[in-house]
């Protein structure tokens, strides 16, 4: 047994066995599961903080065949994967580029994010400038043979005067897409720069322009995935969507309820907090494809603390705490982030992150994660 670990929050022994699971890999049927994935930093690139990203390529797509071997699609260069803070575009490029190439190789599943990150943060775009950014990222995930997901973006935040700027930006980028696409609804809990999203700051505004542009377009809106961590307008929404588009869920703290459904809708899912979750999750969906909505509760419903605790405010910095568990787990050797974000969450919450994920059983050696916390333990200080 591991001895005890002294931390923050008191004296924590650690588990002795991982979560047995069975063996991953089987299609899941009832639900179409996406993970958005963490990228792994080079630790030993001489950069700075506010300098391009240097991604550890070998680590970051080892990741995603776990995730892939566990039969769970990846969600590629989303929020999960720090665009806008600290991926920019052309990393985040080559990020999709080298996924893509992978997914083909061993047949997994794959979409990938589509946004406006290559303008200036600052100043004030012009429509045609958010519009020609889309543009570019949209060919090159479909030169790619993925499926693009329309991210929120911060320019068209800035540049739009009402809804009918988003109608007209969104109706010219479906009619310019080949195929259908995923719609994202990021809300301002995951990027301050993105509260007014779709035209208001009144969310009932601002659902109707999102409804109004997937109605115009129903052929071309595969589904949308919803980031705003409020179960009911998730549930609205999916409610009057046209039928054959779907709800990918984004709600990192109401996802069990949401992806089981109820007699009227169910969602898909679409979440960050899958990425620390990808073994389990995909075994809780497995058990739910064959009809049993109370094991796939049990098996789910316990993680919520866990990811409750990851998405706290701030919440974009959730990131964090899913690179750390990683680490932990052996995904990774090292807790090294793009953009120095290691910083960005507190010794007692990345302890209690590790005490959560630990008593779930997440870490396939226990050992390794608790001689890993207690390194990290030294580092800040700690004697006990």
């Amino acid at each position: 047994m591991t001895a005890p670990l002294s931390l923050p929050g008191g004296p924590y022994t650690p588990r002795a066995t991982p979560l047995d699971l069975p063996p991953g890999g089987a299609a899941l049927t009832s639900r179409t599961v996406f993970s958005a994935a963490h990228v792994v930093a080079d630790p030993y690139a001489d950069i700075s903080p506010d300098g391009p990203a240097a991604v550890d390529w070998e680590s970051t797509l080892a990741f995603r065949r776990h995730l892939w071997a566990h039969g769970l699609g990846v969600a590629e260069a989303m929020d999960t994967a720090q665009r806008g803070m600290g991926l920019d575009w052309a990393g985040a490029a080559e990020l999709i580029r080298r996924s893509a190439a992978e997914a083909k190789a061993v047949g997994g599943r794959i979409a990938c994010g589509v946004g406006t990150d290559q303008l200036p943060q600052t100043g004030e775009p012009t429509l045609l400038e958010v519009r020609s950014a889309y543009e570019e990222q949209l060919a090159l995930a479909e030169a790619n043979g993925v499926q693009p997901i329309l991210m929120a973006s911060r320019a068209l935040v800035r540049a739009a005067r009402g809804p009918e700027d988003y109608l007209a930006t969104y109706a010219h980028l479906l009619r310019q897409a080949s195929g259908p696409v995923i719609l994202h609804w990021l809300g301002p809990m995951f990027d301050p720069a993105l509260e007014g999203n779709w035209g208001s700051p009144d969310l009932d505004e601002a659902t109707d322009t999102f409804l109004k542009v997937i109605a115009e377009h129903p052929d071309k809106v595969d589904g949308v995935k919803i980031s705003l961590l409020d179960a009911d307008r998730e549930i609205d929404v999916r409610r009057r969507l046209p039928a054959g588009v779907r709800c990918y869920t984004g709600d990192d703290f109401h996802y069990p309820e949401l992806i089981a459904g109820d007699e009227r809708s169910f969602s898909h899912a679409l979440l960050g907090i899958f990425d620390p979750l990808g073994p389990l999750a995909a075994h809780a969906v497995r058990v739910l494809d064959t009809g049993d909505v109370d094991g796939f509760r049990a098996l789910l419903d316990p993680t919520v603390e866990l990811s409750r605790h990851l998405f706290q405010p701030p919440t974009r910095f959730y990131k964090t705490g899913v690179v750390f568990l990683a680490w932990l787990a052996g995904h990774q050797d090292h807790f090294t982030m793009a953009g120095g974000l290691q910083s960005a969450r507190s010794l007692p919450h990345l302890s209690k992150a590790y005490e959560l994920a630990d008593g779930l059983g997440l870490f396939p050696d226990p050992d390794r994660a608790a001689h890993r916390m207690r390194a990290l333990l030294a580092v800040h200080g700690g004697t006990r």
